[in-house]
């Protein structure tokens, strides 16, 4: 099989990440912080150097800051939710996943908040002045993906929130497809929002919501911290506001391996490698007949096509079956940004790649689209 839906999931891991997992798993699968014995410290301790690790990963000193949770949709509905009252307005692109636009959706629906969607061009880019011209008087929050989960777009997110926090709103980035990717500043954001299983070759069931220090969130979940358990009120201390329940050590212990394995390669290595993949397909791509190829030449390791006279998901499941390649075909979870580059009729076909993702892979991709052009009616 040719993995080539790292967008979805990093399918590959670093052999370190497996053997974190399972080492967790055999050894100290406790919960943290919840008793005195030597598994429960030593689950403690493995959570506590993630946190410092992506810290430092992410060029902010507070550990603390770092809250987990099972995956970047968790982590965005809890920020979303968490800053926003009764009133506010929301600025958002074009490009959201659903993650950020169904939260908004139903806060908007309950006559909670009102939102402005700033619209990208039909290659999905977007303008950061728009950003700004967007936003009112009551604009609470402000909020963009750094990279397109559908075309692979890298946004301007430093400018972004340079201008809309200049003007007293709060910045979110969802960087699900950017984290791993591209180097993070997290001290020019208020909130980030991540998973750990994908660009940062984590396990599933790993997220991060990055909160900025002085900014508080009020809860959508409360239940046992392990802290100050003698109130009834949630605490008010980061991590354990947005951490209720038992952690999911094994995941926190794959995606602090992760993160080492990154540190150590180079991000910018990575980026250089998706780079140079992306570059390649497109090209070979752009040379085909009946392709059309979708987003700007500014992106991270995703081209997303389609086949003229072709359904998405029949090209997919070809590729699948006869070629043994994987990739993903239809909205993918994006309506807006599939609206915003005119496929939200068509759908289209995502082929994503990662640092373990080989030339030679996709020069069989390649050779397999061809084969499926060449062969179309």
């Amino acid at each position: 099989m040719i993995y080539l839906d790292y967008a979805a999931t990093s399918f590959v891991k670093p052999k370190t990440v497996y053997k974190a997992v399972s080492d967790a798993m055999m050894y100290y699968s406790a919960n943290p912080g919840r008793g005195g014995h030597t598994p429960s410290a030593k689950a403690g301790e493995i959570v506590y150097e993630t946190r410092e690790k992506l810290s430092n990963f992410f060029h902010v000193n507070a550990p603390e800051q770092f809250s987990f949770f099972p995956n970047a949709t968790a982590a965005l509905n809890t920020g979303i939710k968490g800053v926003l009252h009764p009133g506010d307005h929301v600025v958002v692109s074009s490009m959201e996943h659903n993650s950020v636009a169904r939260p908004l959706e139903s806060l908007r629906k309950q006559g909670i908040i009102t939102y402005s969607v700033v619209q990208g061009d039909t290659n999905g880019s977007l303008m950061p002045a728009d950003f700004l011209i967007a936003m009112k008087s009551n604009t609470r929050l402000v909020i963009c993906t750094q990279a397109s989960n559908v075309c692979g777009n890298v946004y301007d997110v430093q400018k972004i929130s340079h201008l809309v926090r200049k003007q007293g709103a709060l910045f979110m980035v969802d960087a699900a497809q950017s984290a791993g990717v591209l180097d993070i500043n997290a001290q020019e954001i208020d909130l980030l929002a991540f998973p750990g299983h994908k660009g940062l070759y984590g396990p599933q069931g790993s997220g991060c919501l990055y909160v900025r220090e002085g900014l508080n969130l009020s809860t959508i979940m409360e239940g046992g911290t392990g802290s100050q358990s003698e109130q009834l009120m949630q605490p008010d201390e980061f991590p354990d506001r947005l951490e209720s329940g038992t952690l999911n050590v094994p995941a926190i212990a794959g995606l602090g391996a992760a993160v080492d394995f990154i540190s150590q390669v180079g991000i910018q290595t990575i980026y250089n490698h998706e780079r140079e993949l992306t570059e390649y397909f497109s090209e070979e791509m752009k040379n085909m007949k009946k392709i059309a190829l979708y987003g700007n030449q500014n992106k991270v390791g995703v081209v997303a096509l389609n086949i003229h006279g072709q359904d998405c998901v029949d090209v997919a499941a070809e590729l699948n079956d006869q070629f043994s390649i994987a990739v993903r075909s239809g909205l993918h979870c994006a309506p807006w940004a599939h609206k915003t580059i005119g496929t939200l009729e068509t759908g289209c076909i995502r082929f994503s790649f990662g640092y373990f993702t080989t030339k030679k892979e996709v020069k069989k991709a390649i050779d397999a689209i061809f084969y499926i052009v060449k062969n179309s009616v």
